[in-house]
């Protein structure tokens, strides 16, 4: 399941920040904000994509680098929401 959440969440990020550019890799490790991949307004798009997609709520105290960064940890704080919502 996380493949999948990467594999979606890396498309978004390629289609909506990188205009379509996979000339250059991402890996998950790769900081989206320190590599200027996004800024502040792109993280607030980001989280509008989460919540629309997998049906979950970002709190304001969750939009933090610890878990939006990277793909890796992006796809790590999906699945810990959507876990936690499917067992609520």
């Amino acid at each position: 399941m996380t493949d999948t959440i990467r594999d979606a969440v890396k498309a978004f990020v390629i289609e909506n920040f990188l205009f379509g550019d996979t000339g250059n890799p991402l890996a998950d490790a790769d900081s989206l904000i320190e590599n200027g991949i996004i800024d502040s307004t792109g993280v607030l798009e980001l989280v509008a994509f989460i919540e629309d997609r997998y049906g979950i709520t970002v709190a304001d105290s969750e939009i933090v680098p610890a878990n939006l960064d990277s793909l890796g940890r992006i796809t790590a704080f999906i699945a810990s929401k959507t876990a936690a919502s499917a067992t609520a």
